[in-house]
């Protein structure tokens, strides 16, 4: 197992970060970042959805489309259900391409599983404190946070520690890599904002909120973030400037930048105990967001979301892909909305396309894999899906625990 690398502490002024180790997001960089160098040719015509829960039980669905009176229906079917951890799920993610999925306990383990195979591979035993965080940035690099204060990047090839980001005193409630996968930022109990370089592995600047952030998120494009804290959602530039301040009615779980597919402009999801996830449209700069839409059906606490773009079946002029929201709440339901519902002018509230009862479980929450390719992915990458991925071959395992089946 690495050992930790010590972080240099950034000094602080008034208007943001100040370091002189801040790294670029923008440019081209010799070294490889955490970001995958590649994006897909198509998008899966199926999808997983994985949620956890408080009850230690382990959620698996297949989600599909299908044709029915010229309009596209979705369909969820339950996959696997099994107790995944000794302790509540607090954090389950989903690599790209849906091979790998890791789950994280208070128990203090990160479990790693074979998604399409449907196997058990092992756990990493690396933090001293429950799993708070779970993100897998590329298809070869899982990134864990923990309330023991520490950061982990692990490498999917061995599962190997490669960095321990230490700097945050007490619990990390949240880290989010950029969509570059040059740097992350996390927050935490001690009410600070951290940017880390990830390429290098250490921390490069710090801001005290006043605060404590409870979630943190970068847009889809990397322009800006947002910090949630109770009820108000901070919107930032990169340059740590605030653009925007949401104050929700009610006390806030989960949010999440979106940009569906049919849509010219980028979405944040507000999910809250008002058992709603609130739509606001990101208007240009300067501009106050706008709620245009609430996303309703649930009974109770909206825990967790997660987004996916997926294929629809071909069916005469519709739309050939679209954007999937899903989410959990404690109340015990899985649910999938259509997004294309958001383009519907006089539509206000969007209701559930897809619906799963966990008869009562407390649903903590919740990650979306990619499913089935359409057919035009072709070449190595087809053949790498197909096969499990080339990587699997070079592998050394976790340890005594991998290898055991779960469905």
């Amino acid at each position: 197992m690495a050992s930790a690398l010590p972080t240099k502490k950034a000094r602080l002024n008034e208007t943001g970060f100040k370091s002189h180790h801040k790294p670029s997001i923008k440019g081209k960089e010799k070294a490889t970042s955490l970001a995958s160098s590649s994006k897909a040719t198509s998008l899966p015509i199926t999808f997983k959805v994985v949620a956890g829960s408080y009850e230690r039980l382990l959620y698996g669905l297949e989600g599909s489309t299908f044709i029915q009176n010229d309009k596209v229906s979705f369909i969820l079917k339950p996959i696997f259900i099994f107790p995944a951890h000794v302790s509540p799920i607090k954090a389950v993610a989903t690599s790209p391409g849906g091979k790998w999925l890791a789950t994280g306990s208070a128990d203090e383990i990160v479990k790693v599983w074979d998604l399409k195979r449907r196997k058990e591979i092992g756990g990493l035993m690396h933090h001293e404190g429950s799993v708070t965080t779970l993100a897998f940035p590329s298809r070869s690099h899982l990134v864990s946070a923990s309330e023991d204060g520490t950061i982990g990047i692990f490498h999917a090839r061995d599962w190997s520690v490669l960095r321990t980001l230490r700097g945050h005193k007490g619990r990390i409630n949240c880290v989010d890599v950029h969509p570059s996968g040059k740097v992350a930022l996390s927050v935490g109990k001690d009410s600070m904002l951290r940017m880390w370089d990830m390429m290098r592995g250490r921390g490069v600047a710090s801001v005290k909120l006043g605060k404590e952030g409870e979630i943190v998120r970068w847009s889809t494009g990397g322009e800006m973030f947002a910090v949630q804290s109770g009820k108000d959602i901070d919107i930032y530039s990169t340059d740590m400037s605030l653009l925007h301040s949401i104050n929700h009615p009610s006390r806030l779980h989960d949010i999440k930048f979106c940009k569906p597919v049919r849509r010219e402009r980028e979405v944040l999801f507000a999910a809250a105990e008002d058992k709603k996830v609130s739509v606001y449209d990101l208007l240009p700069k300067g501009a106050k967001p706008n709620l245009i839409a609430q996303i309703v059906g649930h009974e109770n606490r909206i825990k967790a979301l997660q987004t996916l773009d997926i294929s629809l079946p071909s069916s005469g002029s519709s739309p050939t892909s679209t954007t999937i929201l899903s989410t959990v709440s404690s109340d015990g339901n899985i649910h999938i909305y259509d997004l294309a519902e958001l383009e519907i002018a006089e539509q206000k509230e969007i209701l559930p396309v897809a619906t799963y009862d966990t008869k009562g479980t407390r649903l903590t929450c919740v990650a979306l894999g990619e499913g089935e390719l359409t057919s035009e992915l072709g070449g190595k990458r087809k053949r790498e899906r197909e096969n499990g991925e080339e990587e699997e071959e070079e592998w050394g395992g976790i340890g005594e625990e991998g290898g055991g089946e779960y469905f």
